[in-house]
């Protein structure tokens, strides 16, 4: 591990995403990269991955720099700090999920986020699910204090079976008593490829509830528009995957959709009278 920067960040939130089981669609690291360009992170730590990853499962890469020089760049997850206007800064973890040793892996980032007296670990996932891609992505919300899942509204997990990296991280937060949540999107399994800027924009909208502060979207929400127009046209092209689609639409009715309740409603109207007022 190397690199932590000399001033502390001031009572940060942990927000995490980690490539692989738990990134359908590359939505959850999508989110956290944007946060890392839109708030202008910095590097604090690499973890060390030779302990962590088989490089003949995630190999490294071999790249040139100006054209001359070969560079090895491993597979590993970063830690970064971002800077904010507000009472409080946020520090972002992606990587991937490791191949062995789980438990000293998440040990290793809560010993950087409790050194450094972070108050919340937010991890962000996504799944393939049977939802239809016209519909707002339904993203689930679990917390593993009882106090945060009933201040944000959120359900304590009663999931069971198997887990990545996501439910062994909160696990650790657990027993180290850092209060910690998730949020799942869900990934229409029908266009699972990447990347899935609908579902990446279901995500950053949550966490800007939980962080109560705008996060700058740039063309994301044009870029959400056209992947579902993108998917229009290849469900038009294909009777088969239309009628599919129609049969998810009439399955799942709109106001069935966690984020057709009224608190949802309610959120996205305050979000929407929060842009307005910054455009004016």
């Amino acid at each position: 591990m190397s690199g932590i920067e000399q001033d502390a960040p001031r009572s940060p939130i942990v927000v995490a995403a980690f490539e692989g089981w738990n990134d359908a669609g590359d939505a959850a690291t999508a989110a956290v990269e944007h946060l890392e360009l839109v708030w202008e992170a910095r590097p604090l730590v690499t973890i060390d991955p030779e302990d962590y990853y088989d490089f003949q499962v995630n190999r490294p890469t071999v790249t040139m720099i100006d054209g001359v020089t070969r560079r090895i760049q491993w597979p590993s997850t970063r830690l970064s700090v971002c800077r904010l206007d507000g009472p409080r800064d946020v520090i972002l973890i992606r990587g991937l999920e490791p191949n062995m040793r789980w438990k000293a892996f998440c040990g290793e980032i809560l010993d950087v986020a409790l050194d450094l007296d972070a108050e919340l670990l937010i991890a962000l996932g996504a799944l393939l699910a049977d939802a239809p891609h016209t519909r707002p992505i339904p993203v689930t919300g679990t917390a593993s204090d009882p106090e945060v899942a009933s201040r944000l509204g959120l359900d304590s997990s009663r999931y069971e079976g198997p887990t990545g990296i996501v439910g062994v991280l909160h696990d650790q937060c657990v027993q180290r008593g850092l209060p910690s949540l998730s949020f799942w999107a869900a990934v229409p399994h029908y266009v699972a490829q990447p990347p899935s800027p609908k579902a990446t924009l279901a995500l950053l909208r949550r966490v800007e509830d939980v962080l109560d502060l705008q996060v700058p979207l740039g063309d994301l929400e044009e870029q959400a528009r056209g992947w579902e127009r993108q998917v229009n046209e290849l469900a038009n092209e294909d009777s088969e995957v239309a009628d599919y689609v129609r049969s998810l639409e009439e399955r799942e009715a709109e106001t069935d959709l966690p984020e057709a309740s009224g608190e949802a409603i309610a959120r996205e109207f305050e979000r929407y009278l929060r842009r307005s007022g910054d455009e004016s």
